[in-house]
């Protein structure tokens, strides 16, 4: 199968890379950093030097490689809470989401691509009662800065579910914990190990439709839904091998 992953030198981009890679797709990866490009050559995958905010060129590239798959796993997040470079992240990201997503999504139904899998988030729910669910309404009546959060959640969801001729795939993640991340053990409810993260885009490849939680069992939100349709399992992890081979390409 032939994917199209935006975002392929990111947390969880890099990862899914290489189990894309390992699972025999021909894999296309996105970097907006030219100097990357060679770090994706090495590691086997098709580099490619866009810009998300640049839809023309998006397009191009989408286009160019005629996917069957395009899976959107852009972010835009280089600093940790509470450091000076967070709130500024934050409002990037936003715009990633929306400007970055419509650009990404637009291109992929251009270039005839029946399906699309993005990356969302588990902690957006609105407060409520019992474990959250897809089917819960997310917070979009909060307090800023948490609603400017949402805001991005909830235009990315709706360019990958109700773009016409798309099969959109939103994946919900908890908090990444893991190498590479923020955190070395889950920071809070819900979270997911990255290995887990990527792990559920491979499953969503030729499975699913819709909304998934991903996350840990932990009481804040079900993944069951992923568990039975996709065959999620939030215990997986990455092997030696490919942990190394991802260590020694960054």
């Amino acid at each position: 199968m032939k994917v199209f992953l935006a975002g392929a030198t990111g947390v969880i981009g890099s990862r899914l890379a290489l189990l894309l890679r390992d699972a025999k797709h021909d894999v296309t990866g996105t970097t907006r950093d030219p100097a990357k490009v060679s770090r994706l050559q090495a590691l086997g995958i098709k580099p490619v030097a866009v810009d998300a905010f640049d839809a023309d060129a998006m397009a191009r590239s989408v286009a160019s490689t005629e996917p069957d798959v395009v899976i959107h796993q852009l972010t835009d997040l280089p600093s940790a809470p509470g450091t000076p470079g967070y709130a500024v992240g934050q409002e990037a990201n936003r715009r990633l989401r929306i400007e970055g997503t419509r650009n990404l999504v637009r291109a992929a139904a251009m270039a005839g691509v029946r399906r699309v899998i993005a990356q969302s988030i588990a902690f957006a729910y609105a407060p409520g009662e019992g474990v959250r669910n897809e089917g819960d309404p997310l917070d979009v009546n909060a307090e800023s800065p948490r609603r400017l959060t949402v805001q991005g959640i909830v235009a990315l969801e709706r360019e990958v579910l109700q773009t016409p001729g798309i099969a959109g795939v939103v994946l919900r993640y908890g908090y990444f914990y893991g190498p590479g991340t923020w955190y070395g053990a889950p920071p809070k409810s819900p979270s997911v190990h990255a290995d887990a993260a990527a792990y559920a885009a491979l499953l969503s490849l030729k499975k699913g439709n819709g909304v998934y939680n991903i996350a840990e069992n932990d009481g804040a939100v079900s993944s069951a839904k992923a568990e039975r349709e996709l065959g999620f399992d939030p215990a997986f992890r990455i092997s030696t091998r490919l942990a190394q081979e991802m260590a020694g390409s960054s």
